[in-house]
């Protein structure tokens, strides 16, 4: 009995002791947290540990500023701007921002004011004869820009390429040479000029040049109804194009206007000219990968222009389906996927005579299905169908819907970038 006793004494003892070590393990563990615990304190607030105010404890304020310092800082990048603002907006105001209108010489601004109040049409093409100078053209635009939201200005696009394509005469402006007469420029001399004619747009209310042409001619010029016979590319090879490109779009940005290259893959190798004929609109040469589109790809990487506008050719040799502006192939497929180009894909005029076998409400669904964005519309009567197919496609199609979102996104990003909207 006493062996059994003294066994269990000193069980006890050794268990007591056991739990000794782990409570002065334990105090020294809590003693040094404490003292941790009172150096950040001290740090965070820099005064040794006195209270800040008479109401609020030093503990309390480390509290918070640990519960600010661990709040996400919202996301203020420009593209996460643009994903709120057109989350902001309705389908029917995403649509809008796809399409521009046009103006023409002589007719009242307040034509448009409706679409661009009541149908959210966030930009205005300004074409035909006008002569009435600088000061003329800026009353009108002026005038289409109280029509939009104050944090969604318009887009204010002409057709300024010097020659015989210059929709802007009169007091103001300079007469533009030609492009093929350009290309015979130094391109620091062409870039200086294009500054120029770049303060002038400016000066008029326009922030978008719809040029310059990167088309290269391959056939004989005259037999080239729409760039050749007219003398609107640079006259060069698809380098010499490029580098002359780059130097227009380079001044032009200097004056603060953006601009859009055309007309993409090229309009070198037809013989009809799209706006006036569905004949001879077949190209037949050109390929992927091709000097002459790759001359695109070259003033993308170098130069970054606003927009890509597209032809409305057909290109047999890469897309015999249906024209370039409507070709997933080219726009998704080369056009972003390969040349890395994701800002603004616009059309060329899409009441153009080269599309008159397709019904108006089916031309913007169409760009926008093959990634293109802004719908360019020469003639007035087609915008409200335009608008109207792109609304009832949106409504009733999930998927394009989105797409109709994400080019909205790139119209806004180009608009941000821009200081039209925010």
């Amino acid at each position: 009995m006493t062996i059994i006793s003294t066994a269990r004494s000193r069980r006890r003892e050794r268990i007591l002791r056991a739990v000794a070590v782990i409570a002065v393990i334990a105090m020294i563990a809590t003693l040094a947290g404490l003292g941790m615990l009172w150096m950040r304190i001290r740090d965070t607030n820099g005064s040794g540990g006195i209270p800040a105010s008479g109401t609020r404890s030093r503990t309390t304020t480390l509290a918070g500023d640990l519960s600010k310092s661990s709040a996400p800082a919202p996301d203020m990048t420009p593209a996460s701007r643009v994903r709120r603002a057109v989350a902001a907006m309705s389908m029917e105001e995403r649509v809008g921002q796809l399409v521009m209108a046009s103006l023409s010489a002589g007719t009242d601004p307040s034509s448009l004011e409706d679409a661009i109040r009541n149908r959210h049409v966030g930009s205005v093409l300004i074409i035909g004869n006008w002569t009435n100078g600088t000061a003329g053209v800026r009353q009108a635009t002026d005038a289409l820009q109280s029509y939009a939201p104050a944090n969604n200005k318009l887009l204010m696009t002409t057709d300024q390429e010097g020659g015989q394509v210059q929709h802007l005469t009169g007091a103001g402006f300079s007469t533009m040479p030609s492009a093929t007469q350009q290309g015979g420029m130094g391109a620091d001399q062409l870039r200086q000029s294009a500054a120029v004619w770049g303060g002038q747009l400016a000066q008029a209310g326009i922030n978008v040049d719809l040029a310059p042409v990167v088309d290269t001619v391959t056939v004989p010029r005259a037999s080239n109804a729409p760039i050749g016979a007219l003398d609107r590319d640079f006259g060069l090879d698809a380098a010499g194009n490029a580098s002359h490109a780059t130097a227009f779009i380079q001044g032009m940005r200097d004056a603060g206007v953006q601009t859009s290259i055309k007309h993409y893959p090229g309009l070198g190798s037809v013989t009809g000219n799209t706006d006036f004929t569905a004949d001879g609109i077949l190209d037949t040469t050109t390929m992927l990968d091709g000097d002459t589109i790759n001359a695109f790809g070259t003033v993308i990487t170098d130069a970054q222009p606003g927009m890509v506008m597209m032809a409305l050719a057909t290109y047999q040799a890469i897309d015999p389906s249906t024209p370039a502006a409507f070709s997933p192939t080219i726009i998704d497929g080369y056009l972003r996927a390969r040349q890395g180009y994701q800002g603004v894909v616009t059309s060329d005029s899409l009441s153009a005579a080269a599309l008159g076998g397709f019904q108006p409400s089916e031309l913007g669904v169409r760009l926008v299905e093959a990634g293109g964005d802004l719908a360019c519309i020469g003639a007035p009567d087609y915008v409200m169908p335009i608008l109207d197919g792109l609304n009832a496609k949106a409504a009733s199609d999930e998927a394009f819907a989105a797409k109709v979102t994400r080019s909205a996104e790139r119209v806004l990003t180009l608009k941000y970038q821009m200081g039209l909207a925010g």
